[in-house]
């Protein structure tokens, strides 16, 4: 039965063992994601394994949902449709990466980190959801 409590309960679920593995990956740690950004100065490769086994998990889940004639939890599939490679699409992109390299963040560890007290993590998501705020406003509607 696809009731909402059915999916906030697998929503709970995936974002559990989500932020249980950003954790055991060292994810939440800004110095280490820094230094693996790094490459040509203290670089510290081991967030490679976290990066190929996010794709093979991806990659394994993609190929379970193509052969499945709908969704477990919901109506129908969301996929993108959108194909082209645009200027906002090379511009966000450019924004997350720097956004990365220069706070050791990105949206999924930032918010799994605010529970340990990570000032940094807080400063990120508050601006964030400042950029968020600012896109949804004056953006996204121009696009």
């Amino acid at each position: 039965m696809k009731t909402v409590f059915s999916q906030s309960l697998a929503a709970l679920f995936c974002g559990a063992v989500f932020g249980f593995g950003l954790s055991l990956s060292g994810m939440l740690d800004p110095m280490r994601v820094q230094g693996f950004l790094d490459i040509f100065g203290a670089w510290d490769p081991s967030l490679i394994f976290v990066l190929g086994g996010a794709v093979v998990v991806a990659f394994i889940g993609m190929v379970f949902v193509r052969r499945m004639r709908e969704p477990v939890l919901a109506a129908s599939f969301n996929m993108p449709t959108k194909r082209t490679i645009d200027l906002p699409l090379v511009a966000g992109s450019a924004l997350f990466g720097i956004g990365w390299g220069l706070g050791g963040f990105c949206p999924g560890p930032a918010l799994a980190a605010l529970p340990l007290g990570f000032g940094l993590s807080v400063v990120f998501v508050v601006a964030m959801v400042i950029g968020m705020i600012v896109h949804d406003r004056f953006v996204a509607g121009r696009l």
